[in-house]
């Protein structure tokens, strides 16, 4: 009993923090435990009862393969649990959403007790998660004659598991909570640094917001008792930065209703809002648990006489609340006439959370029962032969005769699956289109390994063409948690298919590279579609969506995804850069230049940014592509010139063959394949034959901004902005200032060059950068800690080639060892130079971070209240965002530089550059 005897000091310890028992997954705890069941003497039977029938993880776990065989033991009477009747037992494999459930359903329909066979053929037509192996057992059955099948699979054809569901209510009733002002990140919802807690859903719930808001929102909840919670961002976009699944989770953990009677801390159906809607990835997370997510549009801009917006002293427009959402707001939903109520008064159209697909994922408890139920309708006609039943609301789609095609929708169009065929689309069309490459982070991956298992998949789909698990967010420290977890997580992706950073079976060398910048080096298509674990999934070429844990689940699993094809803003330049500005802030001025040609609308949130960057090769365009997620586009499409996307896949090429030499393909020789399809698509570009993407010269865009180089005479800071009045304006990423704002004396606390917004590039203008320092002052001496991480270990190779790693070492006062990784977080810097492990670091927040209050500038992407750095008592901490220069100065001065010291600084150095293409991007 030693097995269930440390289950249970298990429990008496998470007792303390208030925690149930933690849901079972392991295949010999069940065994125990259905050991002591089996003995009705036993002293732990009534527990061990409880835990079986309500506290085991279903789907693929080991757990659920033993729960399964055990009811299947009952129901054939080869065991006795008088607790547990047939009826039950079926009931409870009803809840274990597929994997070894279905196979015990398909053995107890395919056998001789004609009663049994009957139970569970009414339990099969009700089930969904079926995969390759399930349907192939249905169809030799149908040939086979079986009169019980036959009525399964006309039932699947008929989508009776999805038609005979309850329909949706018609009115929802709500009461409101403010869960902050401005965006909320997700951060605010499911901290970076509580990661490895996210697999363990009850513990990782408590770090929802704050524990005050927690005590609120259940006073809420006795005060409402039939109402439901709903979280709102006043102010603001509900959802932005990464983690979404875990957001939800949490959200739905505090708010929604459980999934299953028998399934423990799996709850669906949060309702969340927003003054200006849900983050783009953060709604599709929301469909993925057949939620609702709300625009409310409540706060508007306030016009004057010629109807255009006033402004306060800032410049930025006032606005006017059209309609109170304050906390404890009692307001209706209809899902009828898809409007909001406050009592009688119809306060909004809410049409667009209500679409009939949105309505198919709510009366399905999620999007993941949608898709599967298509294909399964889609096999259960082809192998009865008969046409398919519409039941289905018909995928959107949207056609503009004499209308051109932008890049994305060229994508979409050439991905699309089950569209009508010949049918061009244009944006609007709501679509299932083929996964090319897909990515999973450490993070998030626990959760899709669990998405995984609970959707009962077990093998990636053979239409992917790569997928990769990254060790990046955990890479900084090695400590208990991740020695506990990220084994765990590469062995499961890497048994199912995925090229994994670290090997299971210590072939090759751990790694812990930046998970985009992978992804960007193992995408080899322009064309294609790629859906990746975190927020910063942008790539130079093809388009690349962040998605959920869910999603990205579903991709592996299906090679699928459903969405709809977003609006584009098409981005082009003119100018010249100047010889001392970086293109980091190229980047920050689109975001402020488009801001200020759209009176302060963003015109890029939640749509497709087509940048006209044609010049620059891939690792370069990336920090271009890698940004637009802090602009709160949906995606982002880089248009290269025929040279330069051959030089990109060279590049890719050259780091795949690295990756292959390093032991990492897998038996599939997926990363042979990518080299292979690069070989094929340069051949194509070289002849003519296929050229580079480009949209056709009468596409149709939302917007169109043109970005004046000429202008940016200073490099560009992103400020979170601390201390603004208006709380909605802090930590968002659009306050854009110029140097010369800072004075030269704003006091810099730390110093970050890494994350994935850097290239070799960066860290080549930092060795340069010392260097200078050293001749021009006969000594490098930082008057600020200056943290480095490179994104991957080829950057740190090549760099070792070309001798800036020799002029890094000499002047760092720590160097990262593998050998002996470290295996605690710091906690204090000294003013040296950090050369440390390539991966997120400080970025990601959930290892490292800065001392509370500090000031940091940083390369990074992240500028969320606690991300990088928490407040200390009396204190905000700042992170502000910058080019590579601008922190290397900041940290040797210990300030912000003046115009002057920077262009000193930086004289001779070779800064990444951008010049505009002046050939016709164009379709050709």
């Amino acid at each position: 009993m030693s097995i269930y005897n440390d289950y249970l000091k298990e429990i008496e310890g998470r007792k303390v923090q208030g925690l149930h028992p933690k849901p079972i997954d392991g295949a010999e705890l069940l065994s125990e435990i259905i050991t002591q069941i089996k003995d009705v003497n036993n002293v732990h039977r009534e527990d061990s009862l409880n835990f079986f029938i309500y506290n085991v993880v279903p789907g693929t776990t080991p757990a659920a393969a033993v729960k399964a065989v055990f009811l299947k033991e009952i129901i054939t009477a080869a065991s006795d649990v008088k607790e547990i009747s047939n009826a039950f037992a079926f009931e409870l494999l009803s809840h274990m959403k597929g994997g070894p459930s279905i196979e015990v359903l398909l053995d107890l329909a395919l056998g001789n007790d004609i009663a049994v066979a009957k139970e569970a053929a009414a339990v099969l037509k009700t089930q969904v998660f079926l995969y390759d192996a399930d349907t192939d057992r249905l169809k030799e059955a149908f040939k086979d004659g079986n009169v019980i099948v036959k009525e399964i699979l006309e039932s699947y054809a008929k989508a009776e598991f999805f038609t005979k569901l309850p329909e949706v209510v018609e009115e929802i009733k709500v009461v409101t909570y403010i869960a902050g002002e401005g965006d909320i990140s997700t951060d605010l919802l499911s901290p970076g640094n509580q990661a490895h807690s996210r697999s363990d859903r009850e513990l990782h719930g408590k770090c929802l917001i704050s524990p005050e808001a927690q005590n609120e929102i259940q006073a809420l909840q006795i005060q409402h008792p039939d109402k439901s919670v709903m979280l709102i961002a006043e102010k603001g976009t509900m959802g932005v930065g990464s983690s979404r699944m875990s957001g939800v989770n949490n959200v739905a953990l505090w708010t929604g209703k459980k999934a299953s009677p028998y399934v423990p801390f799996i709850n669906i159906a949060p309702i969340v809002a927003g003054t200006n809607g849900i983050s783009p990835i953060f709604l599709t997370t929301v469909d993925v648990t057949g939620g609702i997510g709300l625009d409310l549009q409540n706060w508007v801009k306030t016009l004057d006489q010629n109807g255009d917006p006033l402004r306060n002293e800032s410049g930025d427009p006032i606005l006017e609340e059209v309609y109170s959402v304050a906390t404890g707001t009692v307001l209706t939903i209809n899902t009828k006439t898809k409007k909001l109520y406050n009592g009688e008064q119809e306060l909004i159209d809410i049409s667009k959370s209500f679409t009939p697909q949105k309505m198919e994922f709510i009366k399905a408890g999620g999007s993941y029962a949608i898709v599967f139920g298509k294909k399964l309708q889609t096999f259960a006609c082809s192998t009865l032969g008969i046409e398919a039943v519409p039941v289905y609301a018909p995928s959107k789609e949207v056609s503009i005769e004499g209308q051109g095609l932008t890049a994305v929708e060229k994508i979409f169009n050439r991905n699309a699956v089950g569209i009508t065929a010949g049918k061009v689309l244009h944006a609007g069309s709501d679509v299932r289109v083929e996964v090319n490459i897909v990515g999973s982070q450490d993070t998030t991956g626990l959760m899709t390994s669990q998405e995984l298992e609970s959707m009962a998949a077990t093998v990636i789909s053979p239409i992917v063409d790569g997928a990769y698990q990254s060790g990046c967010h955990t890479a900084s420290v090695w400590d208990s948690k991740s020695k506990a977890n990220i084994p765990r997580l590469m062995k499961f992706m890497n048994d199912f298919g995925l090229i994994t950073a670290r090997d299971p079976k210590g072939v090759y060398h751990a790694m812990t590279d930046v998970i985009h910048k992978v992804l960007n080096d193992i995408t080899i298509d322009e064309w294609a579609i790629i859906i990746g674990g975190d927020s910063h999934t942008r790539m130079s070429k093809g388009v690349a969506f962040g998605a959920d844990s869910g999603t990205v689940a579903l991709a592996l699993a299906t090679g699928e995804a459903s969405m709809p094809i977003p609006e584009s803003v098409k981005v082009t330049f003119k100018g010249d850069m100047k010889t001392y500005m970086d293109f980091r802030d190229v980047v920050h001025a689109t975001q402020s230049q488009m801001l200020q040609q759209f009176g302060g609308e963003n015109v890029f949130q939640g749509r497709i940014i087509e940048v006209h960057i044609g010049t620059l090769t891939a690792d370069q365009a990336f920090t271009f592509t890698d940004w637009t997620a802090e602009m709160k586009a949906k995606a982002s499409i880089c248009i290269s010139e025929d040279d330069t996307l051959i030089e990109s896949l060279e590049i890719a090429k050259g780091r795949i063959q690295i990756m292959i030499h390093k032991g990492m393909d897998n038996h599939k020789q997926v990363l042979q394949g990518l080299i292979n399809k690069a070989d094929k698509r340069i051949a194509e570009i070289k002849s003519c034959e296929k050229p580079a993407l480009t949209p056709d010269a009468n596409a149709k865009y939302y917007a169109e901004v043109v970005i004046d180089l000429d202008i940016i005479a200073e490099p560009m800071i992103a400020d979170p902005d601390v201390n603004n009045a208006d709380v909605s304006k802090r930590y968002t990423h659009d306050t854009i200032r110029p140097l010369s704002f800072y004075g030269g004396v704003k006091k810099v606390d730390l110093g970050f060059v890494g994350s994935c917004m850097v290239h070799k590039g960066d860290l080549k203008i930092l060795s340069q950068m010392l260097k200078n320092i050293d001749e021009q002052y006969g000594k490098v001496e930082f008057k600020a800690p200056l943290v480095v991480a490179p994104p991957t270990y080829n950057i740190v190779d090549e760099l070792k080639a070309e001798g800036d790693w020799e002029v890094l070492q000499k002047y760092s006062g720590f160097e990262f060892d593998d050998n002996a990784p470290k295996g605690v977080a710091r906690t204090g810097y000294e003013n040296i130079l950090y050369l440390e492990r390539p991966g997120c670091n400080l970025c990601m927040g959930n290892q490292e971070k800065a001392a509370k209050g500090d000031t940091v500038m940083a390369t990074s992407t992240r500028l969320f209240q606690g991300r990088v750095v928490e407040d200390a008592e009396g204190k905000k901490g700042e992170s502000l965002l910058s080019s590579t220069p601008v922190v290397v100065l900041s940290t040797i001065l210990g300030r912000t530089p003046t115009m002057d010291e920077y262009k000193a600084a930086v004289t001779g150095i070779n800064l990444t550059q951008f010049a505009p293409s002046h050939k016709l991007l164009v379709n050709k």
